[in-house]
C-alpha cells in the first residue's frame, strides 16, 4: 500500500548509478519529500536528484508540482486514483457475448465483434485466446 512520510534516505554514490535505473516514481517522490522537509527549494531538489539519479531524475516541473502538493499539506507519495473506466473493464457478460457470437458464426471477424460490443479489437482477440481458449485454424 501507500506510505506517507515514513522513510529513510541516503545519497546514492557515483558507483551505484547503474542501480538507479529501476527506482520507482514513488521513491523519487519520497526523495523529493525528504529534501522538502529539509527546507530545500524545488530547484535545489531538482539539482540534487539530477546529480544522484542522472537521466532518471524527474523533470523540474514535476518536482515543482510535488513541492506545491507538499506545501498544501498532502504528504502522500503515491499517485491518487484517477476517475473513469478501468483499463481492463471486462465483465463475464462480455466474455459470454463473444462466445455466443463465435458460436453463431464461426467465420465472424474480430473487427465485427468489436464493433457490435463497442470494445477494441485487441481486447476481443485477447479474450478469445486467453479466456475462451479459442484459436484461429487455417484450412489447407
Amino acid at each position: 500500500m501507500c506510505r506517507t512520510a515514513s522513510f529513510s534516505c541516503y545519497r546514492i554514490g557515483k558507483e551505484t548509478r547503474q542501480a538507479t535505473r529501476a527506482i520507482s516514481t514513488t521513491s523519487r517522490r519520497e526523495l523529493s519529500l525528504f529534501f522538502f522537509l529539509q527546507g530545500k527549494a524545488p530547484n535545489e531538489i531538482h539539482a540534487i536528484l539530477i546529480e544522484t539519479l542522472g537521466e532518471n531524475a524527474p523533470s523540474s516541473a514535476t518536482i515543482k508540482n510535488w513541492v506545491a502538493q507538499f506545501k498544501r499539506g498532502d504528504f502522500s507519495i503515491c499517485d491518487a486514483p484517477r476517475p473513469g473506466r478501468h483499463k481492463t473493464f471486462i465483465t463475464p457478460e462480455i466474455i459470454e457475448q463473444i462466445y455466443e457470437l463465435n458460436l453463431e458464426d464461426c467465420r465472424i471477424s474480430t473487427k465485427s465483434i468489436a464493433e457490435q460490443l463497442c470494445i477494441s479489437r485487441e481486447w476481443v482477440g485477447s479474450l478469445s485466446y486467453e479466456d475462451l481458449d479459442m484459436r484461429k485454424l487455417s484450412a489447407q
